[in-house]
């Protein structure tokens, strides 16, 4: 049988940054106790119909205004507890209208996506938990404040993915690490120590169904991904939309891409569908960690200030070049798709 090596075991890394840093201890806690949750959460997961219809309506509206499912209610309910046994303030989920005061005195302020994709329950695609540590603001009589903290002010970031594999991605201590749950051992085990993503790619993901609704920029520059190596963008590419957030960034972090969910038409997606606070900032840091870049088409992800708890956000992440190629299609007018004589001029190679 596989030995693995102790050293590597999720637990033992947060150790090893908290002797390096012992400020670090609090959220080496809150990872291990979002871990333990996370290992019933598969499990739960993993039995699909056979543990009940986790996509049935729970019958309420949640605090960023989608329908609650049961699984949605389940997986906030088990990192809700999961998160009083660990050094967390107050607590803001997608499933809460308010954030919820756990310990006002503790150090850390956790956003979270329990269940991220979760329309994706009985189809047997992956799905995940998605979580944002910020620091307690002291002397915030609200606690709405500590999450309306710019993204870059982010101690950690992660999220699990329940897939073919079980695994937590985790931003910190200025790296990005992957965990794989190993069933054997019943624990968490590191598989790579530092993700990289590569700068350049040959894929991109988007919902090809809204075309019609998209900016003129979000539209040129996917006619360009289209016309490939006889395009501006010189070579071709290929197309990916599993429509769940954590398996587009995972697929991503193994071997690079780009994710865009821009704004459109339609009512209601003017500023796109993604949460800034629980959804686009701690997959920003996860990917910024990984020498990738995350904006909103034009500016980066990381320095918006929120201004409410479930705001939306524009999403565009992934390999560095080209996400700073799409913010180039909305900034620069020899990118622009109403200046169309200089199309033939343009080229990845230019920016």
């Amino acid at each position: 049988m596989l030995k693995v090596a102790h050293s590597n075991h999720l637990d033992d890394i947060l150790q090893d940054i908290t002797a390096r840093d012992a400020a670090f201890a609090p959220v080496a806690k809150l990872v291990h106790e979002i871990a333990g949750a996370a290992i019933e959460m598969a499990d739960v997961i993993a039995l699909g119909l056979l543990y009940g219809d986790g996509a049935a309506a729970a019958g309420d509206i949640n605090g960023s205004g989608d329908v609650q499912k049961k699984l949605d209610v389940f997986g906030h309910d088990l990192f809700v507890n999961a998160l009083r046994r660990a050094p967390v303030a107050v607590l803001l989920s997608e499933e809460l209208d308010e954030p919820l005061v756990l310990d006002s005195q503790a150090p850390l302020a956790v956003a979270m996506d329990p269940v991220d994709g979760s329309s994706n329950i009985n189809a047997n695609v992956s799905i995940g938990t998605i979580f944002s540590v910020l620091p307690r603001l002291a002397g915030a009589d609200d606690p709405k404040a500590h999450f309306l903290q710019p993204g870059r002010n982010q101690v950690a970031a992660g999220f699990v993915i329940y897939g073919p594999q079980t695994a937590i991605v985790l931003a910190a201590d200025g790296a990005t690490q992957i965990f794989i749950l190993d069933r054997r051992v019943g624990a968490f085990v590191r598989v790579q120590a530092q993700a990289d993503i590569p700068p350049k790619s040959k894929e991109y993901a988007i919902n090809a169904s809204n075309y019609r609704h998209w900016a003129p920029s979000v539209r040129a520059f996917v006619d360009d991904c289209i016309k490939g190596k006889e395009g501006p963008i010189g070579q071709d590419q290929n197309m990916r939309w599993i429509a769940s957030l954590v398996a587009e960034a995972y697929r991503i972090l193994a071997r690079g891409g780009i994710f865009l969910y821009p704004g459109d038409m339609r009512q209601g997606y003017s500023a796109g569908r993604l949460r800034l606070i629980y959804e686009a900032n701690p997959i920003s840091l996860i990917i910024e960690n990984a020498r990738g870049s995350a904006t909103d088409c034009a500016r980066r992800i990381l320095d918006i200030q929120p201004t409410e708890l479930h705001a939306r956000t524009p999403f565009v992440f992934g390999s560095a070049d080209v996400v700073h190629l799409v913010t180039r299609y909305h900034t620069d007018p020899q990118f622009s798709a109403e200046h169309s004589p200089l199309f033939g001029r343009r080229g990845l190679m230019r920016f």
